[in-house]
């Protein structure tokens, strides 16, 4: 089973991304904010969906630490900044896909197994 590493701050949203991956057949950690999340990098993880803007930590530097760790990883950044979304290319790992919300659950787990099946 596909384990996915999700970091979101948005508790509601949190609960909301996890639940329907993981009815989509998905393993899923959930984290609260990017330290959680790079907490547990070592594990074994096919792919880390973020948030790219959280307290502390933001999702740019988890998915830097978790490229570094795991080049082969896969990263899916989600945000509700577009101005965020437009300039995470230039600073997140490459490969990555950036979703901007408001997403519908669907899609999101339509391009997490897009993703995976690449």
């Amino acid at each position: 089973m596909p384990r996915i590493l999700l970091a979101e701050d948005d508790d509601s949203l949190r609960g909301f991304l996890a639940r329907a991956l993981e009815r989509a057949g998905f393993e899923v950690r959930a984290c609260a904010d990017g330290e959680e999340a790079a907490s547990v990098l070592d594990q074994d993880w096919d792919l880390l969906l973020t948030d790219i803007v959280m307290p502390g930590m933001d999702g740019i530097e988890v998915a830097r630490l978790a490229a570094a760790r795991n080049p082969s990883l896969r990263i899916m950044f989600i945000t509700g900044f577009a101005a965020v979304a437009l300039a995470a290319g230039d600073s997140a790992p490459a490969g990555a896909k950036v979703l901007s919300k408001p997403i519908h659950l669907r899609e999101i787990v339509a391009e997490v197994e897009r993703m995976m099946a690449a």
